[in-house]
Parts: structure tokens; C-alpha cells; sequence
């Protein structure tokens, strides 16, 4: 048995100590927005927050994160209050096909949290290992720099 503390709630589940956290979140607490996508963490898509964190679900084990907060999308956010990177990629239109939607805005987020005022390379760098294939790239730097502006005001 494993307690997990996600989007503010306690869980206590029965799973191996090693299965992927994203195989947790999305098969025992039926979160859909981190995906599979690599399996070898390097696309980005399973990308959660741990303690504030950007990691990367598919190759991060349950264990790891036992006694940590560990922030999903559905968590960052309400549909009436979104998180103000979620209102950004709203507000641009900043998806397309959404695949990589999850590990760009958890990932801005992340990075968000200490760099509100971040040049347009260092949003760049700090996405750079997160994949998009729909070419929406232009659109998720205005979110990113939108998100900013808003943290940056106290939003």
C-alpha cells in the first residue's frame, strides 16, 4: 500500500512500489490529462508537479513521490478559476491538438513559479524538452509570456 497526495487529496492505494506514477494517476485515480506518450520521459506529456516540481509521471515510480504533493493538471486550475498559464493558453489559443497541452502548461508552471519575468530564450530553453507536432509553438510562447505577465501583476 501506497499514500499519495494528489491535488490536495490523500489516497491510499494498493500498487507496486515501482509502477509508474502515471500509470497510477491515470489507471487508479482516472486523471486523464497526463498522457503516455515516450514512456522514456523525454516528450513531456505525463509531466506533473512534485512539491512545486516538474517531473515526468512515465519514469518517476509511485514510491519516489510517497509523502510528496504531487499536482496534475486537474489540480493546478478550476474550470471557474483557472491557474493564470491556463487562462493564458486559453486566452492564445495556444492548442491544437493537445497532446503536449498537459506537459506545456505543467511545465510553464513549474518554471513560472521562480521566473515571472523570464526573456523569451530562457521560456524557450525551459520548454525545449517538451514536444509539439502540431507546430503550435508560436502560440505557447505568447501563452507562456501572457502567464507571466499575469503572476508578475499577482493574478
Amino acid at each position: 500500500m501506497i499514500t499519495l497526495t494528489v491535488n490536495g487529496a490523500s489516497h491510499r492505494l494498493d500498487v507496486e512500489p515501482d509502477t509508474p506514477l502515471l500509470y497510477v494517476l491515470r489507471d487508479s485515480l482516472a486523471l486523464r490529462s497526463p498522457r503516455f506518450g515516450c514512456g522514456l520521459g523525454q516528450c513531456g506529456a505525463c509531466t506533473v508537479l512534485v512539491d512545486g516540481k516538474a517531473v515526468r509521471s512515465c519514469v518517476t515510480s509511485a514510491a519516489q513521490v510517497g509523502g510528496r504533493k504531487v499536482t496534475t493538471l486537474e489540480g493546478l486550475g478550476t474550470p471557474e478559476r483557472p491557474h493564470p498559464v491556463q487562462q493564458a493558453f486559453i486566452e492564445e489559443q495556444a492548442v491544437q491538438c493537445g497532446y503536449c497541452l498537459n506537459g506545456m502548461i505543467m511545465t510553464a508552471a513549474a518554471f513560472l513559479q521562480s521566473r515571472k519575468h523570464a526573456t523569451d530564450g530562457e521560456i524557450r530553453q525551459a520548454l525545449a524538452q517538451n514536444l509539439c507536432r502540431c507546430g503550435t509553438h508560436q502560440r505557447i510562447l505568447r501563452a507562456v509570456r501572457r502567464a507571466a505577465a499575469l503572476l508578475a501583476k499577482g493574478t
